[in-house]
Formats: structure tokens, C-alpha cells, sequence
């Protein structure tokens, strides 16, 4: 037999391994999945998840007194600083929460009323202070680190998360609480909650 007649035998022996074989694609607008992201894959946060949980809570911060007086009618763009959000889940959720807290910062920046310390720069002070990505705020800490960074304000939080399991199903109701805390003095100047539900059925 021929290396021609073999190498074709070997094709066609392969044909159905390569049918079978795993696909990659690319979703997302201008491809030909535009609705790639939409459909949940677990009750894990996903990057939609965070987006509303994030601009939903922000929203109301834009539209809140505290926002409209101290920030938009400051002479002043009002410096702000990102807390570690808590997560009080029990889920395992580092790039999640990194997620959350670059989509936060982004938004801030780009409303262009305040200014924001880089989080890079924020977690160099905030190591030498030992604060810890996750923990809680802290007023003493959070003034050392203030004065140090120059904020006026630290927008802090958490993520909760209500765990129900009904026979084959399970439902995670996740809630990021969002507080604006003025460094100098301790005061919540503002404080919002979002819910998003995600479900797994069996």
C-alpha cells in the first residue's frame, strides 16, 4: 500500500476524533456569539453579576444628597480611596472580588468628580500598615492610611451571600453593601445594598 493510500486511511480514521474534538470560540458584541455571556454557568459571580451588583449600588450613589452637595458642589474634586471589600461569603472569590473593586474604582474615575488613589500605590501603604486584602474596616487604620494617601473618603463594603438548597435545587442571593465613610470624622456619608440571585437546579 502506498504512504498516500495510508496517510488517507489515517484522515478518514481521524475525521471522527477531530468532529468531536473541543471548539474554541469567541462571544461578545461584533462576533458571531453576541449573547456568549449571558446565560449563567454556576451560582459562582460572574463578571455580569458584578456589573450589576456594582452599577446598581453606584447609581444610587450618584444620585444620592451626599453626592449631589459634598462631591458635585465641592471646589474641589474630593479625593476617594478603595477599602478592601469583605467578602462574607462563603464562596472562594479572590478574582471575583478583584473584579468588583477595579469596576468600582473605574467608575469613579471616569465619573470625573473625585479623584481616586490608585489601588496599586493604596496596597503598598496599606501593607506597611498590615492591612490585609478582605479585612474589615478598620476607623484607626483606615485614618493612618488616609492621612498617608490623602483621601478624604473611603468607600468600603461587603459581600454577603443567603445560601438555600431545596432538594436538587440551590439558590445563592448575593448582596453587596456599598458605605461612603468620611476618613477625618467616622461618618457613613452614604450606604446602599444591591441583591442579585443566581439558582442551580439539579
Amino acid at each position: 500500500m502506498s504512504k498516500k493510500s495510508i496517510g488517507f486511511l489515517l484522515l478518514v480514521a481521524l475525521l471522527p476524533v477531530l468532529a468531536c474534538a473541543p471548539r474554541a470560540m469567541r462571544g461578545g458584541a461584533g462576533t458571531e456569539n453576541p449573547n456568549m455571556d449571558q446565560p449563567a454557568m454556576s451560582t459562582t459571580l460572574d463578571r455580569t453579576d458584578i456589573e450589576y451588583l456594582v452599577s446598581n449600588n453606584l447609581d444610587a450613589l450618584y444620585d444620592s444628597r451626599f453626592w449631589k452637595s459634598d462631591v458635585s458642589g465641592a471646589s474641589q474634586r474630593p479625593v476617594m480611596a478603595i477599602w478592601p471589600i469583605e467578602n462574607s461569603t462563603s464562596e472562594h472569590l479572590e478574582d471575583q472580588m478583584l473584579t468588583l473593586l477595579s469596576s468600582i474604582e473605574t467608575s469613579l474615575v471616569n465619573s470625573g468628580m473625585v479623584q481616586v488613589v490608585a489601588r496599586s500605590r493604596q496596597a503598598e501603604l496599606a501593607r506597611e500598615i498590615g492591612i490585609q486584602q478582605g479585612d474589615i474596616y478598620d476607623a484607626s487604620k483606615a485614618a493612618r492610611l488616609g492621612k498617608q494617601i490623602g483621601a478624604k473618603y473611603f468607600v468600603t463594603g461587603k459581600l454577603t451571600a443567603v445560601d438555600e438548597r431545596i432538594q436538587k435545587t440551590r439558590r445563592l442571593q448575593y448582596t453587596l453593601f456599598l458605605q461612603i465613610i468620611q476618613i477625618e470624622t467616622g461618618i457613613v456619608e452614604f450606604q446602599n445594598e444591591t441583591t442579585r440571585s443566581k439558582a442551580l437546579k439539579g
